[in-house]
């Protein structure tokens, strides 16, 4: 009995089980319904219209029958209806079409960073019939025109994001509205972005978004708003927390914004806005606040109001905001509270002096402190080094002196460069475990570099230099194998290049320029060095070859400058394919500049005053991408080739000091992007090239602008340098960095040129100097050389030219130096204050010049200018007749004569009466010599 009791208990349990298991199957099937079928078409409709480039929508397909299982989508758990399309970052482009109408139950539209559109490139008024939409993100999407007002029907809405300022830059429509009247329509708004959107007709927007009494979140910011210092009666934006209206320009005081009595803010944004004069103290009554930006404002406000209250302030930021202050009161109106949570401070570039306090200790959470662009003076406190949650450290482009504090090395992020520190580098580096970044630069720190900086194995960026830095480059250094980035030039530093180097695979930039290092670079320097793309060893002493491979593929720039390198140019460098740059500038090298089988995108070549030798190296012909040769004080010679015109994309051509010789090829007027040219100090011999004209790039239309490709790579790399570009003008060297790019020159001087100067040079009216002398040029100087007018230098002494000095010269009101000394110049000097000037500094400018006259040369002129003139072509008039008189007596003399001499030798009779005739006139001029002397002589005696 007890046995079947027990059995029919377990058939009861049995059939329970099984109950339970169809209840709860069709509990399931009630809680994932298949979606609705109409909206699966809608959304086929949707996909349609749409490219889908990255397949974001590739399980949208036909024999997929549940929608509600497709990417984006979620289905209702209860009706199957579509209540959420969620497509942000999807890379879709197309039309939005108008069958998301058939989703009316959609709570959920998310179109974030595609390429939809409505029909013409606005947002779809259709939108505005999607009832229950409780969240619309539309947010950096290039839409065009106004905001349809059709949204305000959306009564449910509680985020609105129409946020376009990621790509405002990038579309050159964007959106206009010029009524928002509509989002009074929506009580239940808490999030609202509108920023990247014109509102500059808005006058009354604050009064229209404190009619939104649930709104938390307001963006605004790049909005075009002229003004933010409307007045409200009563502020129904109690719930408000984050506020952004920041790069607008409202350029009113900051105290009469509308938004200082919101003390609910969290969140406030007014960077960017130009407002200025004293903060008010309202501010300081508004505890809630978090973070608190300020940045860029103009340097025109100042901080009065007392922050001691503001205990959940995390983050403040017045960079570029503050027209002045005290960095002592400031740090003490900073909050003091219990739990002080301010991790991040911000006062850069505010005109701040005073001296850092000692004792910061009601800064116990600040993780960031940026004091750098101030005049802050005085010394780095040794309580800094106390705060042990700051990670990062900006105090540089400061006035700061003494000796750096211990303690720092326990920071991530350490600038303390630009300043006048001074004592050796002592940061408690023995256990900078977390030190990744160290910038100690521009300052005067002495002393060696420390071996224990090889501790800081994390250090990924290392800055020393231009300091007062001894000793050798320590091998610890090879420890901190993280290392992108190593800086030791202009320092003092000595001895050899350690092998340690090797070990740092990872340094992408290495820089030991000027310093005085010695001995020999090898292979096992750089061999292992595979992500190397920056090497500068310029300006010191390291001698012996360069070494046969480099290894370090990736370079893109390789400066060894000034330095005693000798031998040939390794062919290991046809190998660097990244090499943009080649500067081998001033070493003992000898030889030809190799060969390379592929095609180099070289920009910058510079062999300059090496040993090199032989002709113009025929390799070049291949160097297409090259913008910046210079081969000058070398030993080349032969003709320069004519496929020089082929380098295309030449800015700078230097080849002075060389041995060339032979005409300048015509082909080189066909370098439309050439700015400077020196072809000074050879034996270049023939005319100018007529058609100089074409060098385009010299004149005024094209040096406004460099128009360079790549102007900005070129402007990065030739600013390392200072004063590294030399260009012969004012009758000296000058040497420029990045000021090269606005330096027109042309430099032919010393050489054997002849003819005269091309007319068409003076087109050329964007030069600054022009250098023809030492040559054998002839007739005069270009009349229109006035319209050359940018002209600072102009040298043709030393030459063959002859005629007046022209009158236009006197336009040149920008010309510093001038110099027409050793020609055959003649006539009056044109006036002129501009040429006076010039001549007070340098008497010498027309010397040599015989034929000129007038102020200021002591050799005065007959007449005046115009008088002279006249005078000047009676004469050469008197001078054409009394040329043409001789020129016809000359030839009837020499006519008569021959036809005399042809008949006296060929007609014998003609030849003896002619000499009998002859000899009767001489007797008779005898008899009557005889006789009157006769004469003379009896009256003598009788008297």
């Amino acid at each position: 009995m007890d046995r079947s009791l027990a059995n029919f208990v377990l058939l009861l349990m049995a059939a329970a089980s099984t109950w339970s298991f169809f209840l709860v199957a069709a509990d399931a099937g009630r809680l994932q319904p298949s979606c609705i079928g109409r909206e699966r078409e809608a959304l086929l409709a949707f996909k349609q219209v749409i490219n889908d480039t990255d397949d974001s929508l590739g399980s949208w397909q036909q024999e997929r029958h549940d929608c509600c299982q497709w990417a984006g989508i979620t289905c209702s758990n209860t009706t199957g209806h579509v209540i959420k399309l969620d497509l942000g970052y999807a890379n879709l482009v197309g039309q939005i079409s108008p069958s998301l109408l058939s989703l009316e139950h959609l709570e959920y539209l998310n179109l974030r960073n595609n390429g939809l559109f409505g029909s013409d490139g606005r947002v779809p008024e259709f939108l505005g019939s999607l009832k229950n939409l409780r969240h619309l993100d539309l947010s950096e999407m290039s839409f065009s025109g106004t905001v349809p007002p059709q949204l305000g029907n959306l009564s449910k809405l509680e985020y609105l994001n129409l946020d376009l300022s990621d790509i405002r830059y990038f579309n050159n429509t964007g959106m206009v509205s010029t009524d928002i009247s509509w989002l009074a329509r929506l009580p239940l708004l808490v999030h609202l972005g509108m920023s990247g959107m014109n509102l500059s007709s808005i006058a009354d927007l604050p009064v229209t978004v404190n009619k939104l009494p649930s709104l938390e979140f307001l963006g605004l910011s790049e909005c075009l708003l002229s003004s933010a210092n409307q007045s409200l009666t009563h502020l129904n934006l109690t719930n408000l927390q984050d506020l952004d209206l920041s790069h607008n320009y409202f350029g009113h005081p900051i105290a009469s914004g509308w938004f200082w009595n919101l003390t609910s803010i969290e969140y406030l944004d007014l960077s960017d806005t130009s407002l200025h004069g004293p903060f008010p103290n309202a501010l300081g009554n508004m505890t809630s606040l978090q973070w608190l930006s300020l940045s860029s404002m103009g340097n025109r406000a100042t901080m009065t109001v007392d922050l001691k209250s503001l205990c959940d302030l995390e983050n403040l930021w017045l960079d570029g905001s503050l027209s002045s202050g005290n960095i002592t009161e400031f740090l003490d109106k900073l909050p003091r509270c219990s739990s002080n949570k301010l991790q991040r401070l911000n006062l850069s570039s505010n005109y701040m002096v005073g001296i850092l306090p000692h004792r910061m200790g009601h800064l116990t959470n600040l993780s960031w402190l940026d004091l750098s662009y101030n005049n802050i003076t005085g010394a780095i406190p040794l309580g800094i080094g106390n705060l042990s949650c700051l990670e990062n450290l900006f105090i540089s482009n400061n006035l700061l002196t003494g000796a750096i504090p211990p303690g720092l090395g326990n920071s991530t992020f350490v600038y303390l460069s630009n300043n006048n520190l001074s004592g050796p580098i002592q940061l408690g580096i023995e256990s900078c475990t977390r030190l990744q970044y160290l910038d100690l630069s521009y300052n005067s720190i002495t002393g060696p570099i420390p071996s224990m900086l090889g501790n800081c194995t994390k250090l990924y960026y290392l800055a020393l230099s231009n300091n007062l830095l001894t000793g050798d480059i320590p091998p610890g250094l090879g420890n901190c194998t993280s290392l992108q980035y190593l800086s030791l030039s202009k320092n003092l530093l000595t001895g050899h290049l350690t092998s340690e180097i090797s070990l740092l695979g990872n340094l992408t930039e290495l820089d030991l320029s000027n310093n005085n290092l010695d001995g020999v670079i090898t292979g096992e320097h750089l061999v292992t060095l595979k992500n190397l793309e920056h090497l500068d060893l310029s300006h010191n002493s390291f001698s012996g070859p360069l070494p046969s491979e480099f290894g370090a593929y990736r370079l893109v720039e390789l400066t060894l400058s000034y330095n005693y390198f000798s031998g040939h140019i390794p062919e290991s460098v046809c190998m660097l394919r990244n090499l943009l740059v080649l500067d081998l500038s001033n070493n003992l090298l000898v030889g030809e500049f190799p060969r390379c089988s592929q095609k180099p995108i070289l920009v910058f070549l510079l062999l300059s005053h090496n040993r090199f030798s032989g002709k113009f190296p025929s390799s070049l012909k291949n160097y297409s991408s090259l913008a910046f040769m210079d081969l000058s004080t070398n030993s080349f010679h032969g003709t320069l080739p004519l496929w020089i015109g082929d380098l295309v994309y030449l800015r700078f051509l230097q080849l002075s000091h060389n041995f060339f010789s032979g005409h300048i090829p015509i082909t080189i007027t066909n370098l439309k992007r050439l700015r400077q040219l020196s072809l000074a100090g050879n034996s270049i011999f023939g005319i100018l090239p007529w058609s100089l004209s074409n060098l385009t790039a010299m004149t005024q239309k094209h040096t406004k602008r460099p128009g360079i490709d790549m102007s900005i790579w070129y402007t990065g790399y030739v600013g390392k340098f200072r004063e590294v570009w030399p260009i012969v003008m004012k009758r000296q060297e000058l040497k420029y960095g990045t000021g090269i790019f606005y330096v027109v020159s042309m430099d032919l001087s010393l050489n054997y040129l002849t003819g005269e100067i091309p007319d068409g040079l003076t087109s050329l009216n964007g030069l600054l100097n022009l250098n023809f002398s030492w040559n054998q040029l002839s007739g005069k100087i270009p009349g229109k050389i006035g319209a050359m007018k940018s002209l600072e230098s102009l040298d043709l002494s030393r030459n063959n030219l002859s005629g007046e000095i022209p009158t236009s010269l006197s336009d040149l009101t920008y010309l510093s130096s001038l110099d027409l000394s050793y020609n055959n110049l003649t006539g009056r000097i044109p006036p002129g204050r501009q040429l006076d000037t010039l001549y007070l500094d340098n008497q010498s400018i027309y010397r040599g010049n015989f034929g000129l006259c007038g102020t200021p040369l002591e050799r005065n002129c007959s007449g005046d200018n115009a008088l002279e003139g006249d005078n000047q072509q009676k004469i050469e008039k008197a001078s054409e007749h009394v040329l043409f008189f001789y020129s016809g007596l000359g030839s009837g003399f020499m006519a008569g004569l021959w036809v005399v001499f042809c008949t006296l030798l060929f007609k014998k009779v003609w030849r003896v009466a002619y000499f009998r005739l002859f000899d009767k006139l001489y007797d008779k001029v005898y008899v009557f010599l005889v006789v009157t002397w006769g004469r003379i002589n009896h009256k003598e005696t009788t008297t």
